[in-house]
């Protein structure tokens, strides 16, 4: 393989194939579920070396299927490639200790226990520090350190409660839900990988390594208010909070005549653009309501019913080509079975098919940036449990076959075993 920036460039087979901005980063992970693990694949695909430390049970998203293998599920497939799976007991001094002899070699330690956990476990910053100064060392969290909750468990369930994301549901359709993809942990993950390379440049300049704390709750709750903050951004409040167009219970996807269709008329030119598609010219000038985009975010409602009246006027095809040719953005719905023939995605060759050592033909989704000097790429596919203990800690496998060998002559002389 080359090492531009095309998109059949950016996949890679081989532990060595490394080519991108984080080439020669060393990465100890100690996250598990989604959060952690997207963020330290972010990492890995830039080129750091990832090494996934797991108990014997492993990481509890290797369990969720479906699978051809037991431990090798999609979510955990999905979210562990380009690492290193080392299986240790951190609750025991030797493997504690081996864990301890990786860290000349690191520049990253990240884990999502909480720090209780962590400083029972012997693995705080300080005792982390004292074996690598400079090291960048991240804590993902459920709360910020300094607040009432710190130190509890959170899931993305929780957090998408608690930042108002279940809430929003709740304003426009009478009922709390969630959102039926991890955003939060995908979010945080996006933080959580932002901060540690953040870090990482700081240390070049520098040298000096610090301690980082990515907390869920507040960093959703920036994220949520970022769009909802309306009003509630002025002292004294001027008004409710929340994005009135995108609270709007109208806001589509809108049924066309042989399907649906997402579309954003958002500019007075592509309003005037698409009244005259529909055959209504004059409507910004003789409707208030339409005149300006102050007046047709406070009549967000009657905007959404205006246009899924007018919408089964067509097939979608149809839309799509009269709306492009206006300017008007437009796309189908895709279910999550079309992304795969998305002609888009196809084009710039979104999706690739890998062989896996042990779980056969994948489907794998390349990293999605495009470098025109370093470019990502997928040079491991997610490893089995404890897969590279031995490679990553040859001296601790040494050791237990020198045991191991001891063990077996003393049987040998003895009779035990026989």
């Amino acid at each position: 393989m080359g090492t531009s920036g095309t998109p059949e460039q950016a996949i890679q087979k081989g532990p060595d194939a490394s080519t991108g901005p984080l080439s020669g980063i060393r990465v100890i992970d100690l996250t598990t579920v989604v959060m952690g693990p997207s963020a330290t694949q972010i990492l890995g695909d830039l080129g750091a070396d990832v090494i996934k430390v797991e108990s014997a049970g492993g990481d509890s998203m290797r369990w969720v299927g479906p699978n051809r293998t037991e431990g090798m599920g999609p979510l955990y497939l999905n979210a562990n490639r380009n690492k290193r799976s080392v299986v240790l007991d951190l609750k025991d001094a030797q493997d504690r200790d081996a864990l301890l002899s990786l860290l000349p070699s690191a520049d990253v330690f990240v884990s999502n226990m909480r720090p209780q956990a962590m400083a029972r476990l012997g693995l705080g910053y300080d005792a982390i520090r004292a074996v690598k100064p400079d090291i960048v060392y991240c804590l993902a969290v459920g709360y910020g350190s300094d607040g009432p909750n710190a130190g509890q468990a959170v899931y993305d369930d929780l957090t998408q409660a608690a930042s108002g994301i279940a809430g929003l549901f709740q304003a426009i359709d009478g009922a709390p839900r969630y959102a039926p993809v991890n955003i939060c942990d995908r979010v945080v993950g996006l933080y959580l990988a932002i901060s540690i390379i953040s870090a990482l440049h700081h240390r070049a300049i520098t040298g000096e390594g610090q301690q980082i704390e990515v907390p869920m709750l507040e960093t959703m709750a920036q994220f949520v208010l970022a769009d909802h903050m309306g009003g509630g951004a002025f002292v004294p409040p001027l008004g409710n909070m929340g994005y009135k167009r995108l609270m709007s219970r109208v806001r589509g996807p809108y049924p066309t005549r042989d399907g649906h269709l997402a579309l954003v008329v958002y500019a007075d030119k592509q309003w005037r653009a698409f009244s005259a598609l529909v055959g209504e010219p004059d409507l910004m000038d003789t409707d208030p309501r339409f005149r300006t985009q102050e007046a047709r975010t406070q009549h967000s409602e009657e905007m959404g019913h205006y246009l899924k009246a007018r919408l089964p006027q067509k097939t979608t095809a149809e839309w799509i080509a009269a709306l492009r040719a206006a300017d008007i953005p437009a796309h189908a719905v895709n279910r999550l079975e079309d992304l795969f023939d998305d002609p888009h995605l196809k084009a710039v060759r979104m999706f690739s098919e890998m062989e896996h050592p042990t779980e056969g033909v994948l489907k794998v989704a390349r990293f999605p940036v495009k470098f025109s000097r370093t470019p990502a790429s997928i040079r491991r596919l997610a490893p089995n449990l404890g897969e590279h203990t031995d490679e990553v800690l040859p001296e601790r496998a040494k050791k237990r076959a020198v045991i191991s060998a001891s063990k077996s002559k003393a049987s040998a002389k003895t009779g035990i075993g026989s």
